[in-house]
């Protein structure tokens, strides 16, 4: 997957049922993180009472102008129909001059919602899409093809393409299709858990992978005191999933949580003991020093096998705590070996992410010739920005 930014909408229209069923369906989306629901005109006020989100509402009947009332909405949808009965798509119940006569008038963000039928369709979805934010595209009787010519044909224009989907894994294909993918899914699912795993997908989706190399340590050394930051976010880390942080912009190691159970001390699976205050720490695209975090911030947790996601802090720790120095080499894309290192607290449950197995390894059993998973980029930063010049970091 690409890591554009991905939409989910819950699809809670009349189609689905009585007002129960469309909030659980709209309940489950406010608690996973879902980015929009498509609901009547009638159900705004409800949904609004059920917390924040994007509502997208069908237009009442379709007006040259676009003279729509909806103004609660954030999004007004075109294409059910004037009876509003959910299952009319736009060729066959309305002419194309009305649909565009509408969806050029001035009122906010406007969608097209059709239904693919034939070839016609498509190409329906491609002459509105200039007088659209969102083309909603649903199909009955299609999986790929016709998704993948739409994408083909909107990729330059800025109307964002909607594919309606069922589960999460027809999320994921929609997401992959032409690897650029669907701008987002409209799920039709009762299945609190399909909602749930299509929002995963997405958010997946938005991070991608974070490739991991591998350096050998040639050096562990006891420090002084200093100031460390532990980084407490707003998400449990499991097994394998920790935070990239190094001297070097250009080698960042995989510091793990403290996930895993210890004699020493409870786990904390929300934490990070990061290392000195002034490392980098990857947040995204870019890099930040760690003392600059703060409550609120985001920041990147990468597992072993490269897979990122975004992790809300909610509390940044800075103490005075004996220190290690952990030195290491590592070979750049041009097959070039560099030196890199990581200055961490002096702790048994501090701990990097060891190649054999990806299991995690105590900073205090770390020995020459040890290897442990990093990130590796050949590009310099400018503040924590990747710029393509020659900085020298020892």
């Amino acid at each position: 997957m690409n890591g554009k930014e991905k939409e989910i909408w819950i699809k809670a229209d009349a189609d689905v049922g009585t007002w129960e069923e469309k909030k659980s369906r709209i309940t489950t989306g406010l608690e996973s993180g879902a980015d929009g629901v498509l609901v009547e005109e009638e159900d705004v006020a409800k949904v609004k009472e059920l917390g924040r989100i994007k509502i997208a509402v069908f237009a009442a009947e379709l007006k040259e102008g676009g003279e729509e009332e909806e103004e609660e909405a954030d999004i007004v949808v075109y294409g059910k129909g004037s009876e509003g009965d959910g299952t009319k798509p736009i060729p066959e119940e309305i002419s194309k001059s009305s649909v565009l006569g509408a969806l050029k008038g001035t009122f906010g963000s406007k969608a097209g919602y059709v239904e693919i039928r034939g070839k016609e369709y498509e190409r329906f979805v491609v002459d509105i899409a200039d007088y659209c934010n969102y083309v909603i595209v649903i199909g009955k009787d299609w999986k790929i093809i016709p998704l993948e010519n739409i994408i083909a044909e909107l990729q330059h224009k800025e109307a964002k393409v909607i594919a309606g989907v069922q589960s999460a894994e027809e999320a994921r294909t929609a997401f992959e299709t032409l690897e650029y993918g669907a701008d987002g899914v409209l799920i039709d699912t009762d299945d609190v858990s399909e909602i749930k795993r299509a929002v995963e997908i997405r958010d997946e989706s938005k991070m991608g992978k974070t490739p991991l190399s591998t350096a050998r340590i040639t050096n562990v050394e006891e420090l002084e005191m200093g100031d460390r930051v532990c980084v407490d976010t707003c998400s449990l880390m499991t097994l394998g999933e920790g935070m990239l942080v190094g001297s070097q912009s250009f080698a960042l190691f995989l510091v793990h949580s403290e996930s895993e159970e210890s004699p020493y001390v409870a786990a904390r699976p929300f934490r990070v003991n990061a290392g000195a205050v002034y490392a980098y720490v990857l947040v995204g695209e870019k890099t930040r020093y760690l003392s600059e975090l703060t409550s609120g911030d985001d920041v990147l947790i990468v597992n072993a096998e490269g897979s990122a996601r975004k992790g809300v802090i909610g509390r940044v720790k800075i103490e005075k705590r004996p220190l290690m120095l952990v030195e290491a080499e590592v070979e750049i894309g041009s097959g070039e070996k560099r030196k890199c290192s990581v200055i961490l607290q002096n702790a048994e449950t501090i701990k990097l992410v060891g190649k054999a197995k990806k299991k995690p390894i105590s900073v205090v059993d770390l020995k020459e010739g040890d290897e442990v998973l990093v990130h590796v980029t050949e590009t310099a930063r400018h503040f924590g920005i990747a710029v393509e010049e020659m900085v020298i970091e020892k």
